[in-house]
């Protein structure tokens, strides 16, 4: 049976380095989300995007800003 999916905020990186301090920061915060690879529809520099729930979506950018993580792109998908 297939994985139902579901909407995601996904967050592009230019940048492993980028990859990385999101991960930590937002598991510092207790955030949900992980590290995933690049879906199709989106291309970015590394390879490399944060997925979370959408409902996540203010507070990720919120850290964003926050921590002056640089981003190529903030987008929300079907995954």
């Amino acid at each position: 049976m297939a994985r139902q999916k579901t909407e995601k905020v996904v967050i592009a990186f230019p940048t492993t380095t980028q990859a990385i301090m999101m991960e930590q920061f937002c598991r510092e915060q207790g955030l949900a989300g992980r590290l995933i690879p690049v879906p199709r529809q989106i291309s970015a520099g590394c390879g490399m995007a944060w997925s979370a729930p959408v409902e996540c979506r203010l507070e990720l950018e919120l850290l964003i800003a926050a921590k002056e993580i640089e981003v190529e792109g903030l987008y929300e998908l079907l995954l």
